[in-house]
């Protein structure tokens, strides 16, 4: 191909790509191949649109029976493929559309170029966008042809079945507006995509745009195409929105932090950002990409191969969890102590703190989790390990009130516990990880990371991101690079990045992600309900308090129903289920979650016993897209994934919140513990892209009050 030109794909090329009979799909890649390689051949067989408003459009042939709409710019060795179909409803859709660079945005729009009259202007029907102006409706990127359109709407409903005829840019600035955001915050959110330069027609230099490649994905090579093209529906590999984009690109002084609730593309962002810093990586350097459990690193470590190549950098990027990563690490340091990992050692582990409460707590004036929690949440935490420490130790934020006397006293306990540990040759996850940063504190040689993403922070403990500042080394830039949703953290852990020595404050090190690209906006409200009325921080000493969220699609409300008993719960799931398959949805795309292993496992047999093939995804394991079946997990094991449909089986009271998972110390630890209990509900909920079913039998779980149909 020549050098000069440039080969795109839109994003509604993919969605028509995936509508295709798998045997058209097949002509269509060899189609496209060939396209690729040389898109101004003679073989093309470029056919014009008679009747078509745009002279740049014209249709390419696949076989007898399909065609594709391209664009193309000889002048500037552009060739673009937008749409693909039937022969018949391939031309349907490009008689009116238009493919042009929008003068005020610089990007490259595909849009229905219809004409609408406006309403009369003394008309009393009411209209969405009436107290918006022509210029600042052109300003937000709305072609003057829509503005008729745009003035016709009456309402929401109206507007979001409009929502194909508008080009995706200028759509999503109008739906801010229509979910009642202010003009001037919605200009603002907008800022960051346009363009430093115009393009005037030059449709190469268009693409170069952020915003046009929010929509659009420049071939450079088969092997790009391929990879592409055989998962179409994960787009987020190919289009970064601008605000992604922007994060993933930027160079940060030191650490920075990006916040977003479910949804917002954090890990994409994350993975993206990875990418990008190997691929300037020098030798002898690399670049670690942490989360909290096994199972979310092994699907990071799966979808960076679908994004990034060897020869981009793969093979610099360290993909593991943290605790594995310490156990490496402290054996290459020949560490002599065990961690506790395996459930015989989480057993040893539990009959030294019974000793240790027994050798000095003879009246047992405190529960043996409240010695936990404190060890876990202050000593651990704060690197109190000497009485000293201790006694100067902050207790914020734990229930139960001590005196120096008591602290004192207690204290007896942790150094048993301590003492003990060393003794029988074991050592806890929060012992570990300060154990690791003494080591690298004493030898400088051990090697540091250049570049260190995390991801999922919130669940992350105040050992851990010491530990993670000191694998990082001295700050420097682009050092490490922090995800995170409070509103998300099902694990105890919590820690300020500050008190770490991680520091994410001023000079543009934070950022926040406020478009869900994931589920539905009736299925984003519904999760945030299980949520009112609680506080979230911002993974250091702020509260989360950002309300801006918008899900850019909509769609059916989440089916939440209690029955009498279980056998009728399962019936009901069963039918949807069946309904859905019948309908054309891979059983691959629906996933059925509960809260325990035992729950799970019911379910399992029983859809297996109804004909239904099933595919566990457990523990450290990756969603293995080769094995057929609907996709069962337990609530914890789905975060990080998503599917098309989730089915929340056996939501009721005794189960959201499961009891044993209840601390009920004091007050303040039985609060947290309920609310990590609705922040597990709130991540299951948001797997799902296009539909949620909740469902319980007896009673309904009291964090789904007055929600039952």
């Amino acid at each position: 191909m020549a050098d000069n030109i440039k080969v795109a794909v839109s994003e509604q090329f993919m969605d028509a790509f995936v509508a295709l009979p798998r045997n058209i799909q097949q002509k269509v890649l060899t189609f496209m191949n060939k396209f690729r390689n040389n898109p101004a051949a003679p073989g093309i067989n470029y056919e014009t649109l008679r009747s078509g408003k745009d002279k740049k459009l014209c249709s390419v042939r696949i076989d007898d029976a399909y065609r594709a709409i391209a664009a193309r710019q000889p002048e500037t060795g552009v060739y673009m493929l937008l749409w693909v179909d039937h022969h018949d409803k391939a031309y349907e859709w490009a008689e009116n559309r238009k493919c042009g660079i929008n003068p005020q945005t610089g990007a490259i729009q595909i849009y229905e170029a219809a004409v609408t009259s406006p309403p009369e202007l003394n008309s009393d029907k009411p209209r969405l966008f009436s107290a918006i102006s022509d210029a600042d409706l052109f300003a937000l990127g709305l072609p003057e042809e829509l503005l008729g359109l745009a003035r016709s709407i009456s309402g929401k409903e109206d507007f979001y079945a409009q929502k194909n005829r508008f080009p995706a840019g200028a759509f999503e600035a109008l739906q801010w507006l229509a979910e009642d955001i202010p003009l001037q915050e919605v200009k603002e959110l907008i800022s960051s995509e346009r363009a430093d330069e115009q393009a005037g027609d030059d449709l190469a230099k268009a693409l170069e745009t952020p915003e046009s490649l929010k929509s659009f994905a420049v071939i450079d090579s088969e092997a790009e195409l391929r990879a592409i093209m055989d998962a179409p529906l994960e787009k987020w590999r190919v289009f970064l929105h601008p605000r992604q984009r922007e994060i993933v690109r930027k160079k940060y002084a030191g650490p920075a932090r990006v916040l977003g609730s479910a949804g917002t593309g954090k890990t994409v962002v994350a993975m993206h950002r990875a990418k990008y810093l190997a691929a300037s990586l020098k030798d002898g350097e690399r670049l670690l990409f942490t989360t909290f459990t096994a199972n979310l690193a092994a699907d990071i470590s799966e979808n960076l191969r679908k994004i990034c190549t060897e020869a981009e950098g793969l093979n610099l990027i360290e993909v593991v969890n943290l605790d594995k990563w310490v156990t490496q690490f402290l054996g290459q340091q020949r560490y002599k102590a065990k961690l506790s990992y395996d459930s015989q050692s989480k057993q040893l582990l539990e009959r030294i703190w019974d000793d240790a409460i027994d050798s000095h707590d003879l009246n047992r004036e405190f529960s043996k989790s409240f010695y936990q929690e404190e060890y876990s949440r202050v000593i651990a935490a704060q690197e109190a390990f000497t009485l000293e420490q201790y006694l100067k130790a902050p207790r914020i934020g734990r229930g139960t009130k001590l005196s120096r006397k008591q602290r004192m006293r207690i204290w007896e306990i942790f150094a048993e516990y301590l003492s003990l540990m060393q003794k029988r040759g074991i050592v806890d996850i929060n012992y570990a990880q300060h154990e690791c940063c003494r080591l690298l504190a004493q030898d400088p040689a051990i090697p540091r990371y250049k570049h260190i993403i995390v991801d999922e922070a919130q669940d992350m403990s105040s050992s851990a991101f010491r530990l993670l500042r000191a694998l990082a080394g001295a700050e420097h830039e682009n050092d490490i690079f922090i995800v995170g949703d409070a509103h998300q953290r099902i694990y105890k852990n919590k820690a300020a990045l500050s008190q770490c020595g991680i520091n994410i404050r001023g000079r543009g090190r934070s950022s926040t992600l406020r478009i869900n690209y994931r589920t539905t906006e009736e299925i984003r409200k519904t999760a945030i309900a299980v949520l009112h009325g609680l506080s979230f921080d911002d993974l250091d000493e702020g509260n989360d308090i950002d309300e801006r969220c918008q899900s850019l699609t909509h769609g059916m409300a989440p089916q939440i129903r209690c029955f009498d008993n279980a056998n009728q719960e399962f019936a009901a799931v069963l039918a949807e289920i069946k309904e859905l398959i019948a309908g054309g949805t891979a059983a691959e795309n629906i996933c059925v979650t509960a809260r325990t292993h035992k729950l799970l496992d019911d379910y399992i047999q029983k859809l297996t016993e109804n004909g239904l093939r099933c595919y566990e995804i457990k523990g450290s394991s990756a969603d293995n897209r080769r094995h057929q079946g609907i996709r069962a997990a337990t609530m914890h094991r789905v975060k990080g994934l998503e599917f098309q449909y989730v089915f929340i089986a056996a939501a009721n009271k005794g189960v959201l919140p499961l009891e044993q998972a209840i601390d009920r110390t004091d007050a303040v630890s039985e609060a947290e513990s309920v609310k990590a209990e609705q922040c597990l509900l709130y991540v299951a909920l948001t797997r799902a892209q296009k539909g949620a079913y909740v469902s319980g039998y007896g009673k309904l779980s009291a964090f789904l009050a007055g929600s039952a149909s």
